[in-house]
C-alpha cells in the first residue's frame, strides 16, 4: 500500500510559483525550491518530475488564480468603458504596490519572454493565459459596441488585441513609470475605443 503524501501538494506548488517569479526559471536553483518549498530534492523530484515540470506547473496555478482575477474584473459592473478601465487600474496599482516589496512584474509575461520562445509547453500555457484573456476582453469589447459607447467600425478581435497589448504594456511599464503616467495612458487606450460623436449643424459649423 502507498504511503499518503506528507504534505500539501497545491501549497507546494504555490511556494514554487513565488520562487520561479521572483527569480525567474534560469535563476532559480534546485536548492532554492527545496528552501521555499520545505521539500527535500528526492521529494520534489519524485512528486513532480524535475524542475521543468514543477515551472510548468506553477504556470498552470498562476493561469488559474491570476486569471480568473481578470475574468471577475471584467465580469463586474458598469459600463464596457468603466470595466475595462478596472482591469488597467487593478493591474497597474497591484504592480506599483508590488514594485515597492519585490519587483518581479506579472509571472505570464516573464515566462513568455524568459522561455516560451524555446519551450513549446511553456509557450502553450502562456499562449493559453493570453488567449482567455484576450476573449473575455473581446466580449466586453462587444458589449461597449453594441450599447453605442465604442466604435464599429472595427472589429472586436482587433479591438480586444489593442486593449490586451496595452493592458501588458502597462504591467511592464509599471516597473518604470509613476503612476499618473500610467492612467495617462489608459485613458488614451480608451479614448481610441470611443465611438465618434455625431456631428451636428451646430458643432460642425465653424
Amino acid at each position: 500500500m502507498a504511503r499518503p503524501r506528507q504534505f500539501d501538494e497545491e501549497r507546494v506548488i504555490g511556494a514554487a510559483m513565488g520562487t520561479f517569479w521572483r527569480h525567474g526559471y534560469e535563476g532559480t536553483s534546485t536548492r532554492d525550491l527545496c528552501d521555499s518549498t520545505g521539500l527535500g530534492p528526492s521529494s520534489l523530484y519524485n512528486t513532480f518530475g524535475g524542475k521543468r515540470q514543477l515551472y510548468l506547473r506553477a504556470l498552470e496555478r498562476y493561469h488559474d488564480t491570476a486569471t480568473a482575477e481578470q475574468m471577475e474584473i471584467l465580469a463586474g459592473p458598469g459600463s464596457a468603458g468603466r470595466r475595462l478601465r478596472a482591469l488597467m487600474v487593478h493591474a497597474v496599482d497591484t504592480d506599483l504596490a508590488a514594485a515597492e516589496a519585490d519587483p518581479h512584474g506579472c509571472f505570464a509575461i516573464n515566462a513568455a519572454i524568459e522561455a516560451a520562445a524555446h519551450d513549446p509547453d511553456v509557450k502553450q500555457v502562456v499562449r493559453r493565459t493570453f488567449d482567455r484573456v484576450e476573449g473575455a476582453i473581446r466580449t466586453v469589447v462587444a458589449a461597449g459596441q453594441g450599447a453605442g459607447e465604442f466604435r464599429s467600425d472595427i472589429d472586436t478581435r482587433t479591438l480586444a488585441r489593442q486593449v490586451q497589448s496595452a493592458y501588458y504594456g502597462l504591467r511592464v511599464l509599471s516597473r518604470a513609470q509613476d503612476r499618473r503616467t500610467l492612467l495617462s495612458t489608459i485613458r488614451a487606450t480608451l479614448a481610441t475605443l470611443s465611438a465618434p460623436v455625431e456631428r451636428t449643424e451646430a458643432t460642425a459649423a465653424p
